[in-house]
């Protein structure tokens, strides 16, 4: 079973390597990370805000993929918007394949009417990606079933096993009345070149997110809720990299202190999985935990997905009554 799940991850990560698939990670509670799905979000709460989560994608399959998120973001009225900080770290393969990543944002927000409120972010940063070369099984190896000694194999050792380039995203969000919401944000604008090999160039395809959704109140309909009140908030998030095309599709239920959500995540070439959450929501934090179910030929054998998101808001009483327009959005 060892061989199996080691030749498995040696199909992944020569993919990545050799021939140059490389994406993104998406969080399955993607507004539980907002500056992540799109740098247009950061200081959309205008306090401090810091957020930590924590991915664990088909643990069945030897630690399939182990992803940690930490940011940080606020609302400056002086600077006329909001400034955050992302760092990102992702293992996949049990250490064969990992990426660190660091960023800043700056995002600037305008009420252009009474109702509409607009954000537009820039995010530099700093990407790396390292290859563990030793924990590569190669298909021409012979193993030696008395001593488990793995014999020579023809494939030689990229000339780098660990990469880094600089890396520019940017964002945009509008709101409505704090009752719609609209985003678009690309990363990886530069497409910078993460490729191991000297005589190979591989540049990272640009990501596509789109999310759009609304916040409605049970009891007054359209609009900002009461902390205590009601809701629902249907929401839509697309994504697309190179040949990769995701929609999540669903709906969040707010019933404080408690948040609930169902979702249908979809790979148009079949459907990926059911993702349920919960939260607990407070003045000053918030907990979520979410369950991808696995309906892909992948199968729940690879035990789908697990994901654990915190949130600290720190709330002040020193906020400018000049500031912008808060625009509504999901909390997890």
């Amino acid at each position: 079973m060892r061989a199996k799940r080691i030749s498995l991850w040696l199909v992944i990560i020569l993919n990545l390597v050799l021939k140059g698939e490389a994406q993104d990670l998406v969080y399955s509670q993607f507004y539980a990370n907002p500056v992540y799905l799109n740098p247009a979000l950061a200081g959309s709460k205008l306090v401090p805000r810091v957020t930590l989560n924590y991915r664990n994608q088909w643990p069945g399959i030897r630690k399939g993929y182990v992803s940690y998120h930490a940011s940080w973001d606020k609302h400056y009225d002086a600077l006329s918007g909001s400034l955050g900080v992302i760092i990102n770290n992702e293992d996949e393969g049990d250490g064969v394949y990992k990426t660190f990543s660091a960023s800043g944002i700056y995002c600037y927000g305008k009420n252009v009417t009474k109702n509409i409120e607009l954000e537009a972010a820039l995010q530099a940063g700093y990407l790396n990606y390292s290859l563990n070369w030793d924990k590569l099984l190669m298909g021409d190896q012979m193993i030696d079933v008395n001593t488990g000694a793995l014999g020579p194999t023809h494939d030689y050792v990229p000339e780098k096993l660990k990469v880094g380039n600089v890396d520019f995203s940017a964002g945009l969000l509008a709101g409505y009345k704090s009752s719609y919401y609209l985003g678009v944000a690309v990363n990886h604008l530069t497409r910078p070149d993460i490729s191991f090999y000297d005589n190979n160039t591989y540049r990272l395809n640009m990501k596509w997110t789109f999310h759009t959704g609304m916040l409605i109140d049970i009891i007054d309909g359209l609009g900002e809720t009461e902390i205590n009140g009601l809701s629902i908030s249907p929401n839509v998030v697309y994504v697309q990299q190179g040949k990769f095309h995701q929609l999540n599709a669903g709906m969040y239920v707010n019933k404080y202190p408690f948040v609930m959500g169902l979702w249908l995540r979809h790979n148009f070439g079949n459907p990926d999985a059911i993702i349920v959450m919960l939260g607990f929501s407070h003045k000053q934090y918030k907990i979520g935990y979410s369950f991808d179910y696995t309906i892909s030929r992948v199968t729940i054998k690879s035990g789908g997905a697990h994901e654990i998101s915190l949130a600290w808001l720190f709330h002040s009483n020193k906020l400018s009554p000049k500031r912008f327009n808060q625009i509504i959005s999901p909390d997890f």
